[in-house]
């Protein structure tokens, strides 16, 4: 036999036997959908902590993940459009992020695995019936909103000792916010501080909004919401230049030039998210991994906007601050 056919002819053998056999197969690629009420520019910090957390966990976009993302830019009539664009393309789950997608991706699919983050008290709003047992196709970590909200028009009492009313800023489309306002107007009544309504539910309504809080001479509570966090330097820039003192619920809002932020810290909700679709994507059945609480809060003050304001903030609340802007 020629040694080139020899050759052929065993290389042939070989590969077609044992070796071929144990040769390392392609590595399945595994889709993820994400869908989010708000912008791609507000939630980019937090997507990118999601992505980094799944690359630490051992999952490579382009290798062996690869992620479909939809927006909703504060459209909340997309969001059942998008989820059922989800579903269609057959991804193996779906992350969320606040209640309205969380629930429009709900009503899409029963049986494609549902990781939500950042998400307000489920079991109020319906979306589980148990924390410990979320069972069917939905799991994620979440916070009890309304203790939060209700802690804000304390942090701006003891900023602002001579507030006398809040304008509140909110979305009474988005399921998880009545109950907050009604905290507010607690916590506010408690504190002899008034109540005035702003409300929110599609992108034609700023333009009133931000009328409203131009006009405003006392101070601004704002709620996060899918609709409301894609206007945040609008609203930041707005109550910097009326001199409004302002306390939101994101962090990137203080960043922005709002006076205080106290919120859930987002970054730690996505890398948990990345934590639960990794468990699922390995096996595990969302309904029996109990819904996750987010057990860090971040205030943080900008001083910068506080020395603008003319205000002398007390030490004690500085102390407390995770992060102070000068």
């Amino acid at each position: 036999m020629e040694r080139r056919t020899f050759i052929s002819a065993l290389a042939g053998g070989l590969l077609s036997g044992p070796l071929a056999a144990g040769a390392q197969q392609p590595e399945k690629v595994r889709r993820i959908g994400i869908l989010i009420a708000s912008s791609a520019s507000f939630i980019a910090p937090y997507i990118e902590t999601f992505r980094q957390a799944l690359h630490g966990l051992g999952y490579v976009e382009g290798q062996n993940i690869a992620i479909e993302y939809r927006y909703a830019e504060g459209n909340y009539d997309w969001l059942p459009v998008l989820a059922a664009d989800l579903v269609r393309l057959g991804v193996d789950i779906i992350v969320t992020e606040g209640t309205p997608p969380t629930r429009a991706a709900k009503q899409a699919t029963t049986t494609i695995p549902i990781v939500m983050t950042v998400t307000g008290d489920p079991v109020a709003t319906g979306l589980v019936a148990n924390l410990a047992h979320p069972g069917g196709n939905l799991t994620g970590a979440s916070f009890f909103f309304p203790e939060i909200a209700a802690k804000r028009v304390e942090l701006l009492k003891e900023a602002v000792p001579a507030v006398r009313r809040v304008l509140l800023l909110w979305n009474p489309a988005n399921a998880v916010q009545e109950p907050a306002v009604k905290a507010i107007e607690a916590a506010a009544k408690r504190l002899g501080i008034g109540v005035q309504h702003v409300k929110v539910q599609a992108p034609a309504d700023f333009d009133g909004a931000l009328l409203a809080i131009s006009k405003s001479r006392d101070s601004l509570l704002v709620l996060e919401d899918g609709l409301i966090n894609v206007y945040s330097n609008q609203i930041a820039g707005l109550a910097t230049r009326t001199r409004l003192p302002t306390i939101f619920g994101v962090t990137i809002f203080a960043e922005a030039g709002g006076l205080m932020a106290y919120g859930p810290n987002r970054s730690e909700l996505w890398r948990r998210a990345a934590t639960l679709v990794d468990k699922i994507l390995r096996g595990a059945r969302p309904g029996d991994l109990p819904v996750e609480q987010s057990t860090r809060f971040d205030l943080v003050i900008n001083l910068k906007t506080a020395k603008a304001l003319g205000l002398t903030l007390p030490p004690s609340l500085l102390q407390r601050a995770d992060q102070v802007i000068e």
